[in-house]
Parts: structure tokens; sequence; C-alpha cells
């Protein structure tokens, strides 16, 4: 990673043994963090954020580095060395996001700027995220998860924590949140602020998103929040091609990486457009800088099913690590007469309120890609949603 202005020194790294199934898995989840921190920040304008990012792309240039290292020490035959080739494609594959997430965030801590129409396209494209360290007063310091029950009276989940040089992702109920923790926040915008203010005891302030009159404009940002959701599609799908050994799903990634590359084309060309009728062109710089980015974080999503797709064997240690990141995906088949069948995509999940997000469902030889919420499931559609474990449990459940 490059050095950024006031960056303390690079962290030297020296071998050691370490496990490399834990590390892909804090690599997987650091990386799938990013993508949601470095947008929110772009969204909100937010640098406390965008610190945060360069803070877990440091620490992801670290656990790339250890990672190799120990996969190096791992390869002692040919039969390993290619075993362990995907291993490294993934590793690869996620340190380019965390990469490319820096990028993103370097748009608001170097004050490049995005267009007005930006900010107001973003808010349908992400949930919300913010961040707030917790007071010393707070109602929440000094109790677990499950005590504050904070998702379900309010939507609002806590989805990592920054505690001094250490992260927790995916905290669960038994962790505790103490004060001076920084705490990334996700959750619906309308309840999102009250927590906000409940941790920290300041001020939530929403920001103020005009529309722009550049008819262009309103095209180019349309293309790149495309090409944002089938990028995150692309890295979601590509974790799944290796949990399930799927070589539809690589192919899958393989096609949506194509898509964002026409997709780039035509942002570049609205792009151009609209700086003629733009009264300050270089303030269209940022949205340049966000479609390189978000295009090589689709190629990233390609990087990790290079294994898949050239028939290698997926190694047991990445299926584990994928498998024990706390928020998965997960791959149900919708039998006969389950209660599945013939439900509406509503809201991500049919019939359940569960923490799931349908992402694609195979139908035949056909994939609908982030289904429309009136889309129905049939018998033997096979689904791809993404959420918790317990989430995933039932939603197994379900479709037997």
């Amino acid at each position: 990673m490059a050095g950024f202005e006031g960056e303390a020194p690079a962290e030297r790294v020296a071998y050691e043994p370490m496990n490399v199934k834990e590390l892909l898995v804090e690599m997987k989840d650091t990386s799938e963090l990013l993508i949601d921190l470095s947008y929110s920040a772009v969204l909100h304008g937010n640098a406390d954020l965008a610190r945060e990012v360069l803070a877990l792309e440091e620490k992801m240039d670290v656990l790339q580095l250890r990672a190799r290292m120990s996969l190096m020490m791992a390869a002692r035959n040919p039969d390993e060395v290619e075993a362990l080739a995907p291993v490294l494609g993934l590793a690869a594959g996620a340190d380019r996001i965390s990469d490319a997430a820096g990028d993103i965030a370097k748009i608001v801590l170097e004050d490049i700027g995005l267009p007005d129409a930006m900010r107001a396209a973003l808010p349908e494209a992400i949930e919300v995220l913010v961040r707030g360290t917790v007071a010393p007063d707070s109602p929440y310091a000094d109790r677990t998860l499950l005590d504050i029950n904070l998702e379900s009276e309010t939507g609002v989940r806590v989805i990592a924590i920054h505690r001094g040089d250490d992260w927790l992702f995916n905290p669960g109920p038994d962790t505790t949140v103490r004060a001076g923790d920084r705490c990334i926040l996700r959750g619906p915008e309308r309840t999102v602020g009250e927590v906000y203010e409940t941790v920290t005891g300041e001020a939530f302030e929403s920001p103020d998103l005009p529309e722009s009159e550049i008819d262009d404009l309103e095209r180019a940002v349309d293309s790149i929040v495309l090409m944002k959701n089938l990028s995150e599609l692309a890295v979601d799908l590509a974790y799944g091609s290796i949990l399930f050994d799927n070589d539809d799903l690589a192919e899958e990634v393989r096609n949506l990486e194509v898509e964002v590359d026409a997709l780039r084309s035509r942002f570049e060309a609205w792009l151009l457009r609209a700086a003629a009728d733009a009264e300050d062109p270089v303030a269209l710089r940022g949205l340049i800088h966000l479609g390189v980015s978000t295009e090589v974080i689709s190629d990233a999503a390609l990087d990790i099913t290079e294994g898949v797709l050239r028939g290698l064997s997926v190694h047991p240690v990445v299926e584990l690590a994928v498998q024990e990141s706390d928020e998965i995906l997960v791959r149900v088949a919708v039998g006969e007469d389950s209660a599945l069948d013939g439900e509406r995509v509503a809201d991500g999940v049919p019939t359940a309120e569960l923490g799931l997000n349908v992402l694609a469902i195979r139908r035949g030889d056909d994939w609908m890609l982030a289904p429309a919420a009136d889309a129905t499931l049939s018998a033997g559609d096979v689904v791809i949603a993404k959420g918790t474990r317990t989430s995933a449990a039932e939603f197994r459940d379900l479709a037997a």
C-alpha cells in the first residue's frame, strides 16, 4: 500500500508459524468490510470511516504477506504446489479488493471530491453504515450485544468493532461493548441515527444530498452504481464458487467481470459528455477514481475463482476458511411442497424475517442475479443467499 500523509511507517513482518485457515477467514471478512466502509465513506464524505478503511488496508497487507509466507512453507512437493495455487489466488484477490477500497477512501481524505449526484445515488445502492465511538456514559458500555438486543429492537447491527489495534469482525451475542470502542453500525436510515446518538452521546447529522441537473452526469452515476452492485455480487459469487467447488458460479463471476468492463466504457463516455456541461469539470475526478477502483474489485473476484475455472481441486483449507466466516453464503434447493415453493422474493428472504439477502437463483441452466422482489421461487430452484449461520440454517429448513 502506498504511504499516506500522516501514516505510521509500515509494520515489519517476520515469519512465524500461523494457521492458514484462520488467516484466510480474516482476509475474507476484512475485504468484505472494506467494500462497505469505503463506499459509505464516499457517500457521507466521512473522513473517520475513510481512515478506518486505511487502517484495515494496512492490516490486510500484513495478513496477505503472512499468508504467502505460510503457503510457501506448506508446499513441499508438486502435488501440494498445485493444491495451494488457488489459495494464493484467493489471498491475492482479497488483497486487491483491499487496495481498491483504500483508493476509494482516499477520494475523501485527499479531497478529490464527488459531484452531488453521486452522493444522491449511492443511498439506493448501499445500506447505511456509520462509525461511532462508545462514550463512557453510553447505556451500551460494558454490556453484551445479547443484553443490548440492538438488532431485534432497532434493526441496527454492529458489524465490526475497532478496539485499539485489534478488529472484531461480526461480533456475536457474547461480545461486550466497551467505552472507547469504535463500532461500525449498519441498519435502516430511520433508526441508525438514534443508535449512533445512544452509542456516542453526540447528535447524528444526515447528509444533505441535492440532485444533479446534468442528464449525462446522472447517466454516468447510474452506470457506476450498477458497476458497484455487480462487483459486490461478483465477490460474493467468487467465494461461493470456492465453497461449493461450483463451476457455474465461477462462470457467472467471469460473466459479471465482462459486464463491469462494458459498463466502465459506457460510464467513461457519459462522464466525458457531462464534463462539457459541468461548471467545474475537475470536480468529476472522484468519479474517475471510483470507476477504476470498482472495476478492480470485479477483477479481483475473478482472481479468486481462478483455481475453480482452471479445474484445480479446491484445497480443504480454502473451503474451511469460507465455511468458518460468520457471514456466509448458503446454497439451498427448493424442494417439492417446501415453504418456499411459490413464494415471492420480498425484502431478500421469502416468508420469514431472516437476516438473509438472496443474491442469485438458478433455474435449470438459467441464472437470475440479484432477483427482483416480485420474482417467485419454484420447486427445483437453487437459491444462493448471504447471511448469518443461524439464518442460513433456518433458510435450509424452509427449503426442505
